[in-house]
C-alpha cells in the first residue's frame, strides 16, 4: 500500500518530549505502488507516539549549495516511536492491523530548516524557554566523497 495524503492540523499533539499523530478513519485512495495509476478507495486509522530523550545535538550546515543534502541546520533528540494501525480497502478485498514500535533501535527528532531558512534566528517563536536553555552539543555534517547518483543529477542541472 502506498498512499500521500494531508492529515488535520489538529491530528498532531506536542507536549513536553513527545508529539502524538492520531488519525481515525481517514479517506485515502491507495495507490498500489508509487505513483500508480490505479487507485483503490480505502480507509486507514492510526496513533503514532514519538518520544524524544537526552540533550539534543545541534546541526550545523557544512555547505552552502542550497541543492546539497548537508544544507541545513537544527536541533535533533534520541527518540523512540510506537504505534497501532488499521487500514482497509473499501471494497473489503484487503485490510491489514498491526503494531509497531523502535524500543533498542536508532531513532530521532527534533527541529530542522533547509534552504532560505537555514540563516534566520534559531529562537523561533514555537520553542520553548525550556528548550532553547538545554545545552545541546554541536556537530557538523559531513560531504560524502561520492554523492549519491541523484544529488549529482540534480547538481549538474543546475550548473553551466
Amino acid at each position: 500500500m502506498f498512499w500521500i495524503v494531508q492529515i488535520p492540523d489538529d491530528a498532531v499533539v506536542i507536549r513536553g518530549n513527545t508529539l502524538t499523530i492520531h488519525v481515525a478513519n481517514l479517506a485515502i485512495a491507495d495507490e498500489i505502488a508509487f505513483l500508480g495509476t490505479v487507485r483503490i478507495p480505502s480507509t486507514l486509522s492510526f496513533d503514532i507516539t514519538y518520544t524524544k530523550s537526552g540533550r539534543p545535538r545541534t546541526i550545523e550546515p557544512t555547505s552552502h549549495d542550497p541543492l546539497s543534502a548537508f544544507h541545513w541546520a537544527g536541533k535533533m533528540w534520541m527518540a523512540t516511536n510506537s504505534g497501532t494501525f488499521s487500514v482497509a480497502h473499501n471494497d473489503g478485498s484487503f485490510s491489514a492491523t498491526g503494531s509497531f514500535s523502535s524500543s533498542g533501535l536508532f531513532g530521532e527528532m527534533g527541529t530542522e530548516k533547509n534552504g532560505i531558512f537555514v540563516g534566520e534566528d534559531d529562537q523561533g517563536e514555537n520553542e520553548s524557554a525550556h528548550e532553547a536553555a538545554e545545552p545541546a552539543h554541536s556537530v557538523q555534517s559531513s560531504e560524502p566523497a561520492t554523492l549519491p547518483a541523484p544529488l549529482r543529477a540534480r547538481m549538474k542541472g543546475t550548473t553551466k
